[in-house]
């Protein structure tokens, strides 16, 4: 009985590892922007994330993100932000950027880490949609880079866990 057990937990496993089961039990996109919509909008809906910690809801913000700012990160962002380290693979931060009014969304910029993406960018791969989810940049958009890259020891973050 044991035996048959511990080969039906095996296979199981294997099959989870085949078709990409995340431990989270679902799959993480690869490097696309349309399937990091998909995702986060989806799949795992951010809106349903935790805010960054020390950020609730809607802050003022500046250029070139916008006038106000929500600024979304799933668990595992969350929790390495709550610990103090650099985010790990898979790590996901949102932020949704509105126009003066604080009603009007202008666009949405996600920060995704994929190990070995782009170890020359921390490994951050960043894309802006336009509130309907078109999508305006992503990869290693040049003013992404260049303008997080003053912050690489802090993991290319600017908002620091408060």
């Amino acid at each position: 009985m044991k035996k048959a057990m511990r080969l039906t937990t095996a296979i199981v496993l294997a099959l989870a590892c085949a078709i990409g089961v995340s431990t989270a039990g679902e799959s993480m996109p690869g490097a696309d922007a349309d399937a990091l919509w998909q995702y986060i909008t989806k799949t795992s809906p951010y809106e349903k994330w935790e805010f960054w910690p020390g950020y609730d809801g809607i802050y003022p913000g500046k250029s070139p993100h916008g006038a106000f700012l929500k600024l979304y990160a799933n668990p595992p962002a969350i929790e390495a932000a709550r610990a103090g380290k650099p985010m790990p693979d898979g790590a996901i931060i949102v932020k949704e950027n509105y126009g003066k009014d604080k009603k009007s969304l202008m666009a949405v910029t996600p920060m995704y880490k994929i190990k070995g993406y782009n170890p020359d960018g921390g490994d951050w791969y960043w894309a802006k949609y336009k509130a309907d989810g078109t999508v305006d940049a992503a990869g290693q958009p040049k003013g992404c880079i260049s303008c997080h890259s003053v912050k690489k020891d802090s993991d290319w973050l600017f908002t620091e866990p408060k």
